[in-house]
């Protein structure tokens, strides 16, 4: 029984991942070389806003569409006057919407009744004097603006403050290797891959407050404060 049992255990062996890598040219396998460490990292950083957006419109009401329409181009004609006295740049004044819809009256058990019409025209208007951009709100509703949404505060390039926040999170995510490192005894042997999420997102609207209707003079002031630009990014290191 022994003599039979010698051919069968070597072709046993000859079916092993290394005997078979051998056999048809392929190295065997090597084993994981080292320690995988993924560090997620965020890095910020803080820059005043350079450019403000509102959506500024005219409403208008007549008892017709012809006219509503009519008395809304005339009064939008002079807010992009105004607008264009204010020193704005064509490229930052761009219509957004333009809209007619009837008015109704309601009556118990009665069928609505076209009353007059409501027409509208809303620009989105940008920017780039922050510190100026309130004196020119309070010109628009002087000029017949009657409708203001915003501002949004931005930043116009936020792609060099994103590029400082990534080398803070890339430098934020080294350190944070070579700590786990020093507390195992080990080394930071090199980087095997590095992947982004996130990045410059644009805070919310302040609301704009148009003062009483009883013709006090408008003092709107727009603080441009700060925003925090973040990004987050994934490295993985090879410890050994």
């Amino acid at each position: 029984m022994s003599k039979a049992f010698a051919p069968i255990a070597l072709a046993a062996l000859a079916l092993t991942p290394a005997a078979a890598s051998a056999q048809d040219g392929r190295p065997p396998a090597p084993p994981p070389p080292g320690t995988r460490l993924d560090i997620v990292a965020v890095g910020e950083t803080v820059k005043v806003p350079d450019l403000a957006v509102i959506s500024a419109g005219v409403v208008t009401q007549a008892a017709d569409a012809s006219t509503a329409m009519r008395d809304n181009a005339a009064g939008m004609a002079k807010v992009i006057a105004a607008i264009r006295k204010a020193g704005v740049a064509e490229r930052d004044i761009a219509t957004s919407t333009i809209g007619l819809s009837p008015q109704y009256r309601y009556g118990e058990n009665l069928p609505p009744v076209i009353t007059g019409y409501q027409a509208s025209n809303t620009l989105t208007i940008r920017f780039r004097d922050v510190a100026k951009s309130g004196t020119i709100l309070d010109a628009l509703v002087a000029a017949g603006v009657n409708q203001i949404s915003g501002p949004t505060l931005q930043i116009d390039k936020p792609q060099a403050a994103e590029d400082e926040a990534r080398i803070a999170a890339v430098k934020t995510a080294r350190a944070r290797a070579q700590l786990y490192a020093d507390a195992t005894g080990l080394k930071v042997k090199r980087i095997l891959s590095i992947s982004e999420a996130g990045g410059y997102s644009p805070p919310q609207p302040v609301m704009y407050m148009v003062k009483s209707a009883r013709g006090e003079a408008a003092d709107t002031t727009i603080n441009p404060g700060e925003q925090t630009v973040g990004v987050s990014v994934t490295v993985s290191f090879m410890l050994e």
